[in-house]
């Protein structure tokens, strides 16, 4: 444990921490914008310049590692000079168009700058050629923007261990970019987004659909309904500069129907639905593995809920295909319900139904236009926004955000149980379905405290829990004594970790939950930034109140769910479902 001064100022750390580690134990501001947390730093921007004493030259705080006795200056006036000097040149090749830029405001260089107090460019430079990447339908590039601080290449390697951005050329010409300069869509890119969400200025973004809802409302032909996944509920709000882990569930719902929308529903009322769908067919590998003696059997069982997850299964693991759960993910479940069963309840044609969704993930986007994903005859989810692009529609509809009153989602899609609500965060899934598989076998009690499986919660990247089964039903008795071995993994690159345990025979599973983003959909790509550990934390306690708080805590006890499969679906896993809530999926070509 070194111990060191910062501006005259003992701090005591781990040995290996960094002097960006130890100023914010103190709770000094170094600013950064190449840093990001959980990967290796490079030091690219030169920003977070201090001066060591002994040193001759300044270094970065984000990757020079602390040493006994060291004594830094994060305020001189040198230091100062130096990082102004240094965003005053990237701001000089920087095309921003502030004005009508979507991170106006919300732009870590442009604030940067503020700080500093920069008040104009010094070097009016020669501007970054610009190259619009729109070939794909979930983000855009925007080369002019880009300030090559590599994040995106951090977050898309290390993080997610999918690489398709590199830093191409030298000098003045370095290219971020997907290799050979090729569009996104030509190169193996899961669409998950987080190279927008930690992107600093407007480089990277989601496909901004605002105007395409918009269009849909002032259609008097169309009856336009949306759904709200359950992460919005806790991140929503950041947009209204509340803290992180606010909740604002009455107050979305009631900004919706302000906004225009025909009827306010909710993806948890297809995450309950999910969990019948998904634990029976869980319950069915089982026999067919333990009664049967089937070696054919595709175990362990991997959720499917998360697009982006699926997209990288496919091109990454193709030889795990069988594996996937044949469930469609909830929002796409939600389209095939509204479509179907809610449309006829209210008499409507399908096609002048409009089904916008309101998602933490721009893979969402992408997996609303798959092949797949019509077997209604229609579109199940027409249009998909992120929360940062709810967030500017409500903005745009000159709504008071913080002053609404709460409201009531519609049934019957918007009635829901907690489990449906933890969905948000990695663990939730599987402790969702444990919480209704675990009764439906038993037909006692979930047996864990507050109905929490804590082994699978938190954000450790790999996590694993046992749950023994005994004095079960009488038609569930070869699942007697068997103790069902469960995972959970967020991030891809920890889902590769949990891949390779398997394929190696290290590790053995029943079902395996994966989440595509870090801390799960509460840390997706399309959730209001600057997306951090202590705002991850912040978002999945919120969640978890907002479960602890529900009447109904459980999937099976969803009585709309309920009365879904009376009048329509008839049973899990029937002929209606198999049609409608499921589906496979095929190997891609990596390139």
């Amino acid at each position: 444990m070194p111990k060191l001064t910062i501006n005259n100022i003992e701090v005591e750390v781990p040995a290996g921490a960094t002097i960006l580690d130890a100023a914010k134990k103190l709770d000094m501001k170094i600013p950064t914008l190449c840093y990001l947390e959980g990967c290796k730093p490079v030091g690219a921007c030169r920003v977070c310049l201090v001066e060591v004493k002994g040193f001759k030259d300044p270094v970065t705080a984000c990757s020079m590692p602390v040493s006994e006795g060291m004594h830094v200056f994060t305020n001189t006036r040198e230091i100062r000079k130096a990082r102004k000097s240094v965003v005053e040149l990237l701001l000089s090749e920087h095309d921003g168009d502030c004005q009508v830029c979507d991170r106006n405001n919300d732009c870590e260089l442009q604030k940067l700058a503020g700080d500093l107090g920069i008040t104009r460019v010094p070097y009016p430079g020669e501007k970054a050629k610009r190259h619009f990447d729109v070939s794909t339908p979930a983000l855009v590039r925007d080369s002019a923007k880009c300030i090559n601080c590599r994040r995106c290449i951090q977050v898309c390697g290390q993080i997610q261990g999918v690489g398709s951005l590199f830093p191409q050329g030298r000098g003045y010409e370095t290219y971020i970019g997907p290799a050979f300069c090729h569009p996104l869509s030509e190169v193996t890119c899961v669409q998950c987004g987080q190279c927008a969400a930690i992107c600093p200025v407007g480089a990277i973004s989601e496909r901004d659909q605002v105007e395409e809802v918009w269009e849909a409302l002032d259609d008097p032909d169309k009856f336009v309904i949306v759904q709200t996944a359950p992460a919005i509920r806790a991140a929503l709000g950041e947009c209204f500069d509340n803290p992180p882990g606010t909740l604002v569930t009455g107050k979305m719902t009631t900004a919706l129907r302000n906004i225009g929308f025909d009827a306010v529903f909710d993806t948890n009322f297809t995450a309950d639905l999910t969990i019948l769908e998904e634990g029976t067919e869980l319950l069915t590998r089982l026999k067919k593995a333990l009664v049967d003696k089937d070696r054919k059997v595709a175990l362990p069982m991997f959720t499917s809920c998360s697009p982006g997850w699926i997209n990288y299964a496919e091109s990454f693991y193709p030889e795990i295909l069988d594996n996937l759960s044949t469930c469609k993910s909830p929002q796409q479940m939600f389209g095939a319900v509204a479509k179907t069963y809610y449309a006829q309840k209210i008499g409507k044609d399908p096609k002048d139904i409009v089904v916008v969704s309101i998602m933490p993930c721009t893979a969402k986007k992408f997996e609303a236009q798959r092949p797949e994903m019509a077997a209604s005859g229609v579109t199940d989810v027409d249009i998909v926004l992120t929360t940062r692009e709810l967030g500017k529609m409500i903005k745009q509809a000159g709504i008071d955000f913080n002053s609404l009153p709460d409201s009531e989602m519609d049934a019957p899609l918007g009635i829901s149980t907690g489990a449906a609500d933890i969905f948000a965060n990695t663990g939730g899934v599987m402790e969702a379905a444990l919480r209704t598989v675990y009764e439906i076998v038993t037909g006692k009690d979930f047996p864990f405290p507050k109905l929490h499986v804590t082994p699978v919660a938190g954000l450790e990247g790999v996590k694993e829990a046992s749950v023994k089964l005994t004095g079960l039903l009488p038609e569930w008795s070869f699942l007697e004594g068997v103790e069902v071995k469960v995972a959970v993994a967020h991030g891809l690159s920890n889902a590769k970790k949990v891949i390779e345990k398997i394929k190696s025979g290290e590790a053995e599973y029943h079902f395996v939950e994966v989440m595509c983003c870090p801390g799960g959909c509460i840390g997706g790509g399309g959730q209001p930034r600057f997306t951090d550990n202590n705002t991850r934390l912040a978002r999945i306690e919120a969640i978890y109140r907002e479960d602890e708080g529900r009447k109904l805590r459980k999937s099976h006890q969803n009585p709309a769910v309920q009365e879904l499969y009376k009048e329509f679906l008839k049973e899990p896993l029937g002929k209606m479902s198999h049609k409608l809530l499921h589906t496979h999926y095929k190997a891609k070509e990596r390139v």
